[in-house]
């Protein structure tokens, strides 16, 4: 299935790798590319594996302790939402 990014998804994907650039290393922050890409690829071939909100039609990927993927599937489409940090307050 065709993935798509939506701009939120870009903006806080680009935040996140800034984050963990400012905290971390530039292998931590290859190594969450690595695992979105990854996660991606998943994705595109079972679009239904990550668990789904009862209240959307949004699943969500945990990419890792901190962070997951919010994504929806509409029709052959993958939108990709946003990124969250797990540890927010988010709406999910």
């Amino acid at each position: 299935m065709k993935i798509v990014w939506t701009e939120e998804a870009k903006q806080t994907y680009l935040q996140t790798i800034e984050f963990i650039l400012s905290k971390w290393t530039v292998d931590v922050a290859e190594n969450f590319e690595t695992e979105v890409n990854r996660i991606l690829n998943f994705i595109s071939q079972n679009p239904k594996l990550f668990i789904r909100s009862k209240k959307k039609r949004l699943h969500k990927a945990v990419i890792s302790e901190q962070t997951s993927l919010i994504y929806k599937v509409i029709d052959q489409q993958i939108f990709l939402v946003t990124f969250v940090d797990n540890r927010s307050d988010h709406k999910f």
